[in-house]
């Protein structure tokens, strides 16, 4: 089993509330962690057909009947949200701190449901698929970025060395067929299957929605609801723009990213050979950066507060990460040389924010790092630097 950074927090969550919340993508290791970590809680999953029309016809039978003295995990929680108003009155009564483990593949609604029932009772937590560190220690890290786009960063790509190529074949048709059929009202999946591809080209760009609209043949309300569906399902993120005013027209627009590079890949059936000349290796290469950023903050247990920034005039920093007080800067370059050019955009911003401003950092697909001037250059690899305190 792969060690995971987010362990510790969930450790943490189970010692103070009775219900321990793990949400993320299907296939990023919820369920392979949770049996780890409670190994004597008993485990029923929702996916089983039997026991989730049990949990709808009957939810206090069915917490009853299978409940023990540890607790229970409940995978697949949201195909039954009923099951948190039950939950509610059992904790509420017995008062055992990590007795309810929920894993949740997809986040429909499930926000609000949790808010109403579970609120003051319930440790949240994201697991997303591997980080780079996650990788790295466990040896797993490849050699060059090519292959670690191409590949992702899907837990079973490398315990099971499943090939990239059938993965992402079988979780693209097991999410469309199966999670947007049964959890959404989309329609038209042919359509949403098209709209996936979409996004996947413009990774990295400003959420255009009437051109979505245009090219996927759908309303604005539509796109809207898909990328809301995307977003919650954790396929994709939107990026918003740090708002700080300067006397400077900021843009307002979203940028798109997807959690995981691989995916990127298929979607646009991308063979391994060709990313290094691939037009869209930049693009997809800072959303894997930028991916990674947010893995950091949620294994932490921390809400991520990370932007980008650019103006009408086109100056623009990848990455702003709101840190207290204080704003850090990174710029992510898909090039393996460094070119002095990379520190344009850093410069300039450190001119705006300077009161605010802490030294920035250029991530790069590069090996050499380096210093130049008060900005570290920083290789794709050794991205857990950025988070260690000076």
């Amino acid at each position: 089993m792969i060690k995971r950074e987010i362990t510790a927090d969930i450790i943490e969550g189970a010692r103070y509330f009775p219900v321990v919340g793990i949400l993320g993508p299907r296939q990023s290791g919820k369920t392979t962690l949770a049996r780890d970590l409670f190994k004597d809680h008993v485990y029923l999953s929702l996916e089983d057909l039997d026991l989730r029309a049990a949990a709808k016809n009957d939810p206090r039978t069915f917490l009853l009947a299978n409940r023990n003295e540890h607790g229970m995990i409940i995978d697949e929680f949201q195909y039954v949200p009923e099951l948190l108003s039950y939950i509610q009155t059992i904790v509420d009564q017995d008062k055992k701190r990590g007795f309810f483990i929920l894993i949740g593949s997809q986040n429909f609604l499930m926000n609000e449901a949790i808010t109403q029932s579970l609120a003051g009772r319930i440790s949240l937590h994201t697991l997303l698929p591997l980080s780079i560190t996650e990788l790295k220690e466990s040896n797993y890290l490849p050699a060059e970025i090519e292959p670690m786009l191409y590949q992702g960063c899907y837990p079973a790509i490398y315990s099971e060395k499943i090939p990239a190529e059938k993965l992402y074949k079988n979780y693209l048709q097991t999410y469309i067929e199966r999670d947007v059929r049964q959890l959404t009202n989309v329609g038209d999946l042919a359509a949403f299957q098209t709209f996936i591809k979409l996004c996947a080209a413009r990774v990295g760009q400003l959420v255009n929605f009437s051109a979505l609209s245009n090219d996927a043949n759908v309303s604005d309300a539509t796109v809207k609801r898909w990328l809301s569906i995307l977003e919650t399902s954790y396929i994709i993120f939107l990026l918003r723009p740090y708002h700080e005013n300067w006397g400077k027209r900021i843009v307002k627009s979203a940028k798109l990213y997807f959690y995981d590079p691989g995916l990127i890949c298929s979607l646009l059936q991308i063979k391994e050979e060709d990313l290094a000349t691939h037009p869209n290796k930049g693009n997809i290469f800072e959303s894997f950066i930028i991916s990674d950023i947010l893995k950091h903050y949620y294994n932490k247990g921390t809400d991520p507060r990370v932007y980008f920034w650019r103006d009408k005039t086109e100056h623009e920093v990848d990455c702003i990460i709101e840190d207290g007080q204080k704003l850090k800067p990174i710029e992510i370059k898909s090039s393996r040389t460094f070119n002095t050019r990379f520190l344009d955009g850093l410069n300039y911003w450190d001119k705006l924010a300077h009161e605010k401003n802490t030294p920035g950092s250029v991530v790069f697909a590069g090996s050499a790092e380096q210093m130049r001037a008060h900005n570290a250059v920083v290789s794709w690899q050794s991205i857990d630097t950025l988070f260690k305190k000076s």
